[in-house]
């Protein structure tokens, strides 16, 4: 194996573990001295629901639950919306397509609506390929079940 993903990949337990030590925060009350860059945790009840990362990590976090964040900007609700209310069938329109249902376009508001109740954990990590494999690390320990690694 090559030595320098080596140590990358050697560091990244330390980085979950930290993560997962934090004291969760919520929606309005996230700290003033929050890392700019790194990755993030959305949990409920003790279940581990979706890992990203994002080099704005407070925008990031708007973008998933602020009430005015469209589908586009709102991945994670946008899941749960799916998985709440109607089948996904890949296509150009689809996604604009569900946003124009109205029951699905309520779904979608009250998963951001559930998503701003949930604990939000994250750490610092300012190197990309770090930040990239640390969330795959994340994913697959918590067994995160709204993240996937398929390609569009």
């Amino acid at each position: 194996m090559d030595s320098t993903f080596a140590k990358l990949i050697e560091s990244l337990h330390p980085k979950f573990e930290a993560l997962m030590r934090m004291p969760p925060c919520q929606y309005g009350n996230l700290p003033k001295g929050m890392p700019k860059r790194g990755v993030y945790l959305f949990s409920e009840n003790g279940h581990h629901l979706y890992v990203g990362r994002s080099n704005t990590i407070r925008a990031r976090y708007g973008r998933h639950c602020n009430p005015g964040a469209t589908h586009r900007m709102a991945a994670f609700a946008f899941k749960l919306a799916r998985e709440m209310t109607a089948s996904y069938k890949p296509g150009d329109d689809s996604r604009t397509g569900l946003m124009l249902n109205s029951e699905f376009r309520a779904a979608f508001d009250a998963a951001k609506a559930r998503i701003r109740q949930m604990e939000f954990r994250f750490i610092e990590e300012t190197d990309q390929n770090t930040q990239a494999l640390l969330e795959i690390y994340c994913t697959l320990a918590l067994n995160a079940k709204y993240n996937d690694f398929n390609t569009h």
